[in-house]
Order: structure tokens, then sequence, then C-alpha cells
């Protein structure tokens, strides 16, 4: 997507105009013509700036969209990246070829230039690898805009974020016969050779000398053996922190031997996102050339039933040597991230985020709209929460602690289980890799249940996986 400023001879074949209520009763200062326009559509109350409406009006060249942005006082930066993002699509869809987009008029809500890029690049997506271009098919066609606010840096930056987004979506969305947990490790390597990463894969061998149990267990039932992948970016110059990025990757779940029933098995190719995720920003961390040294764990292993699959009343070793009584083996998301977390808390880093779609329970609790955050330190938190209300990624921080549910960890015969009572699931979950983090790392695990895949577009979202995260690790990252 190209995105220009826009000079006094720019032509485009479409024009988008985001506008509040308060804008249709004074209209901006744009172009007489188009100040006439919209006055017409106003006063004939076609067009009332109510908060997610749209309408279409065609000119003799091409067409006006004009978007509903609500209230001033409601207006937020997520409502007009959002907002640009349907406008942008819509506009691609009937087979407009650029675009140009006022928006001095908002030029009071900082960042919008970054958000214009996020919106350019996110606008177009669509997972569509697999149908058969016929004569039907109808390709998305826009490919430039052009804005009078224009930040050349904020925009790139923007379209990067984007790019990293994408990528981790464009694996997330591919089925589980497609990606098995080598076919991460292959992809971990291609990125590696692309931007001059340290990549490690360890295959089942060497999961086995280095005591990784846990991933072993749940990897048992499948044909395509477990993996866990070690990426390393590090800057020219000192960097000025080191983080851990640690991705949940079951390439597929199936449940294991307790296995999910058929209308919970839907979608579960998106179990790896979290892993994906990790892709995606060390991507961006590279095409933004970041001050930070990174490590990205992808914790990788297919969850099939078997005559070799691990079974509930098993008990697992990790690699820290605490041991886990197997309850259920669809609870095997936070098996793979014990291993990983314990690898990660090694190399003594000052971060260690982990992102995984973990918990049911989350999405009981949040909905489909906003992610769980558990954190073990304040400030860490409060820098998180920034990030993503700048991105429009919503979190709820939700608690580290209970007693009630930390005495139900407690196994009668091992160290901990992996599963306990009903209520409260996603804290316990928190709290089970809690005791696989060294206590002197700050750290946040990320519940992405239910925010990883959307049935439906939705803001900068397309049908399919979102990669939900991404963009507001990615601005944590640039902002250290």
């Amino acid at each position: 997507m190209l995105i220009n400023r826009c000079a006094d001879d720019t032509s485009a074949d479409s024009l988008l105009v985001l506008l509040r209520e308060e804008d249709c009763n004074n209209i901006p200062e744009f172009h007489k013509d188009i100040r006439e326009i919209i006055a017409v559509l106003v006063s004939r109350r076609d067009f009332k700036g109510k908060k997610g409406s749209l309408l279409r009006v065609p000119m003799v060249e091409g067409n006006m969209y004009l978007i509903g942005l609500g209230k001033k006082d409601k207006c937020t930066l997520k409502l007009i990246r959002d907002s640009l993002a349907w406008g942008l699509r819509t506009i691609g869809r009937n087979h407009g070829k650029s675009a140009c987009v006022p928006l001095s008029h908002l030029k009071e809500y900082e960042g919008l230039c970054f958000s214009l890029g996020e919106a350019g690049g996110l606008c177009g997506y669509a997972f569509d690898s697999y149908k058969t271009k016929d004569k039907d098919y109808e390709p998305f066609s826009l490919d430039e805009i052009y804005s009078d606010v224009y930040d050349e840096k904020e925009i790139s930056n923007g379209l990067k974020f984007a790019d990293a987004q994408i990528f981790s979506r464009n694996i997330a969305n591919e089925p589980g016969c497609s990606v098995s947990p080598e076919v991460m490790a292959e992809k971990a390597r291609e990125l590696a050779k692309k931007y001059g990463l340290e990549c490690e894969v360890w295959d089942e061998n060497r999961l086995k000398a280095e005591r990784m149990g846990a991933l072993l267990a749940v990897g048992s039932g499948s044909k395509n053996p477990p993996r866990l992948i070690h990426l390393t970016y590090k800057p020219r110059v000192k960097a000025s922190k080191k983080i851990a990025v640690v991705g949940k990757g079951i390439t597929f779940d199936s449940g294991g031997l307790n296995i999910k029933p058929d209308n919970f098995m839907l979608t579960m190719k998106g179990d790896k996102t979290g892993a994906c995720n990790v892709l995606g920003i060390l991507k961006g961390v590279c095409e933004l050339g970041l001050n930070v040294e990174v490590h990205g764990f992808l914790s990788c292993a297919e969850n099939m039933p078997s005559g070799s699959s691990y079974r509930p009343d098993d008990i697992i070793r990790a690699r820290n040597g605490k041991t886990i009584e197997i309850n259920n083996t669809d609870a095997e998301g936070r098996l793979v991230l014990a291993d990983a977390l314990c690898a990660a808390s090694e190399i003594k880093p000052d971060v260690i985020i982990d992102m995984a779609t973990l918990t049911g329970a989350c999405v009981v609790a949040l909905g489909k709209n906003r992610a769980g955050l558990f954190v073990n330190d304040d400030d860490l938190c409060s820098k998180l929460l920034a990030s993503s209300e700048l991105r429009g990624e919503n979190y709820w921080r939700l608690p580290l602690e209970d007693d009630d549910i930390s005495e139900s960890l407690k196994s009668p015969f091992a160290d901990l289980v992996n599963s306990g009572q009903r209520y409260g699931g996603a804290i316990f979950a928190a709290l089970f890799l809690k005791e696989f983090v060294d206590e002197n790392i700050k750290w946040a695990h990320m519940d992405i249940a239910g925010v990883d895949f959307k049935d439906k577009e939705y803001g900068v979202y397309a049908k399919g996986a979102t990669a939900f995260g991404v963009r507001t690790c990615l601005d944590y990252l640039m902002r250290l």
C-alpha cells in the first residue's frame, strides 16, 4: 500500500471523509465542492455523522464515502483507525484504485498518521490463497492513499506494524494439514535467514535431552513431533533491554484424549496464534531496527489422540523439575508454555511476555473483543496497557493471586495439577504458569483466547485470525 501526501493536483477515484456529529453542524474547511455536497446531504438528513453510519455518494468521476464517528467527546483514535480501515476496505471492494482521505479536521488526535498507516496496511487483508481465482473472483483493488495530514516516518512505522500483524495472520490462518511444528520451525528459519537472526530449533531428541517433559507429553500423540524454537534479535549497538516473548504454538488442538466436541474443534488451527505472533513481532522488530535485544520462544506441538498420547492421571516432569499430574489433556497450552517459560527465564531477560490462546474461561469473563492480562509488576502493566490503548487492542488486567485457586493447584500425587476447578479458570492457568517463571523477572501473561479469531470483519480485523497483540507488543518494545 502506498500512502502519499495530498497535493493540489492529486487525482483519486474515491474520496473518504470521516465526520463527527458536530462536524455535520459546522462542516470543516474541505474543498468548496466537497463542503457543498456534504451540506446538502446533511440538510436532507441523509447523513448525520452517527457512529457506524456509512453513506456512498456516486459522483461524476468516482465515489464519495462518508463515515460517521458519532459524538466528539466519544470519538477515540481507535474508532478513527477502525473507521479508516472500514472505509478503505469498502472502497477497495468497490473497485476503487486510489483514495483521498482528508484528515486535517482530526489532527487533534495524537498518532493520527501512525493509525492511517496501520489502517492502510490492514484494510485489504484477506486469507484467500486456497480460493480458486475464477472469472467471478474480485480482488481487493485499492493500492494508493492520499492524505492532507502526512508524517512519512509515522506512516511508515504504522505500515510496518500492519505488515507484522499480517505476517502472523497468514501463518495462523493456515490449516493443520499445512502447518506442523516442523513447518513452524521452517518459517522461523526463513525469517532468521532473511533478517540475520539467530535461530535454534530443538527436535524431539534434543527436547528429551533438555528435560522438556511437558512439551514432549503434549506432542506425544501426534505423528508430527514437537519443536521448541528460539529466535534472537540483537541490535547493532548495545541494547537498552533484553526482552523474551514466548508463544503457545499448538498447530492443531483436538483436545487429546479429552477430545473436544466437534463445534469446539473448529478454528483450532488458530491455537498456534501465540507462536505466530512471536514470529510477527520479530519481523516487526527487524523492520523497525529497534534498540532492544529480543528473544522469541515458540513452543510448538500438535495435540492429538492416539495410542501414544499422554493420558489423564499421567504425571510428567517439566524442565525446572516440577511434576505435574494431568487432569485434562485439553489443558495442554499451559504445559507447552511451562517448559518454554523455564527456558526463557534461564537467559535472564529484563521482561518475559507470553501470549497464548489459553482458556475459554477468559472468553466467558471478557468476551470476544478484550484479552486478559496478568502481570507481576505494576510498572510493566501500565506500559503494556498504554501501548494497547494506542494500538486499539483492548486488554483487562486480571488478578495474579487468589489463595483458594492457588490451593487448587496442588496435587496429592505431584507438585501441581494442570487443570482445576470450574470457576476462575483463567486465573488458575496464570497461576500455573507463574510456577515456571523466575520470580525475579518481570512477567506478563496475555490470554488472547476469544480475540484471536473473528467470524466476521471487525475494525481493522478481517475474518479469521487477528494476530491480536502483535501491535501492542511492538509498541511496547518501540517505546523502550
